[in-house]
């Protein structure tokens, strides 16, 4: 790899983890706003709870970063992700989602460079190193934010997680945004 080639490898992996680790706190303090009993609601039989999609995320960072990239074997049970009615305790899933996002930071943190632009053979797909992370990030984010909407529906608040950065004081004293 030539060394921008090396500077952007470097620049995507640690854009990856930090999304990643942006992400996971949110889904935690959904999980801690609602009850045992919420985690598990589905609003209709077409949509998943919660609980669901916090083990579809685990099976997802397991197999596509741990397993795939990573090269440990893949056990991923897809179809129980969905089926699973609960209750799996809040404590047992948040430690779950917590020990798997650590787990795939880890696999992204130590894979070599050269694993970004290698073909990987994921979940019957072919795709790049590259593809896989930007798959999963993008998956988690998705999901992250399903997350915080069945929250919002059961809380009927906001969870001020986005806030957009405060003006400058130039702009805000001529009623601009900056």
């Amino acid at each position: 790899m030539t060394a921008k080639e090396l500077m952007l490898a470097e620049a995507f992996r640690k854009d990856a983890v930090s999304g990643l680790q942006k992400y996971l706190p949110r889904i935690v303090r959904c999980l801690q706003l609602l009850s045992e009993e919420e985690i598990w609601w589905r609003p209709n039989e077409a949509s998943n709870s919660a609980g669901n999609i916090v083990l579809h995320l685990c099976g997802n960072l397991r197999q596509w970063i741990i397993s795939g990239l990573g090269g440990t074997l893949d056990t991923r049970e897809r179809d129980k992700e969905f089926s699973e009615r609960g209750p799996i305790s809040r404590r047992l899933l948040i430690g779950r989602l917590k020990k798997t996002v650590a787990e795939a930071c880890e696999t992204i943190v130590q894979i070599p460079d050269g694993a970004f632009s290698r073909e990987y053979g994921i979940q019957g797909y072919r795709v790049s190193g590259l593809v896989a992370i930007a798959h999963v990030y993008e998956h988690f984010a998705y999901h992250t934010g399903q997350i915080i909407y069945l929250t919002k529906l059961k809380r009927g608040k906001d969870l001020r997680f986005t806030r957009l950065p405060a003006a400058k004081p130039a702009a805000r004293a001529a009623g601009r945004r900056p």
